[in-house]
């Protein structure tokens, strides 16, 4: 590929998005066979790479009960009284393995005032409004001022959330890295289109690997 679109390791971050508990939840309306499956290798990765000295930028939603900040395509069953992702919630909150040790609990208010939270001495939430994680949210600015440029892209809903931010981010120039074994719901189809917009697929493994600079690879040297 390009050089343009090359993963920088050294100015790269994780991006978890919407990995929040109300997906895998066993009684959740919105519950995904395809986010709990994910739930090890994303808990991998992102232990995998804080370990690493990146940086973890965790994309989160919270739905208010008057469905007055949901998506259309929501709206109407939250007015009518489907509880997902409230502020507050235990269903809102990150899943286990995903945020650091003794993490504090999302702040909702903070959070959609447009402000990230502070979880860890590398982690951060973000809450975002719609489905992409630069949509009406503060990443971008948090990604610059931290010198980034590229983005190593997991979490849920791929054909929605995933997607969006993926595309969101290619168009503010960022390289990009999409983790298809810690994605939800990432199709063979989507993984060529992907490919051919300069984006690097790198499942778990391969990805801890590249961080480490190819050293497993190449025997520790």
């Amino acid at each position: 590929m390009s050089d343009y679109t090359t993963p920088h390791r050294d100015s790269a971050a994780v991006v978890t998005v919407d990995a929040q508990r109300d997906y895998v939840e066993q009684d959740s309306p919105v519950k995904s066979a395809g986010c709990s499956s994910v739930v090890e290798p994303l808990g991998r990765l992102v232990q995998g790479m804080r370990e690493r000295g990146a940086p973890v930028f965790h994309l989160v939603r919270f739905y208010w009960p008057d469905g007055s900040n949901v998506d259309l395509c929501r709206r109407q069953a939250v007015e009518e009284g489907m509880r997902v992702l409230m502020p507050g919630s235990q269903g809102a909150e990150l899943v286990s393995g995903i945020a650091p040790d003794n993490a504090p609990r999302l702040d909702p208010h903070l959070l959609i005032e447009g402000q990230a939270q502070e979880l860890g001495p590398r982690d951060r939430a973000i809450y975002k409004p719609r489905w992409g994680g630069f949509y009406g949210t503060c990443l971008d600015a948090e990604l610059r001022r931290a010198g980034i440029d590229t983005l190593i892209i997991a979490g849920w809903n791929f054909a929605t959330s995933g997607r969006a931010t993926l595309l969101e981010a290619s168009e503010r120039d960022y390289r990009i890295v999409l983790v298809p074994d810690a994605c939800a719901s990432v199709t063979d189809e989507a993984q060529l289109e992907l490919g051919r917009v300069g984006v690097h697929l790198k499942p778990v493994e391969q990805c801890l690997n590249w961080a480490d600079g190819g050293r497993r690879e190449n025997g520790g040297a």
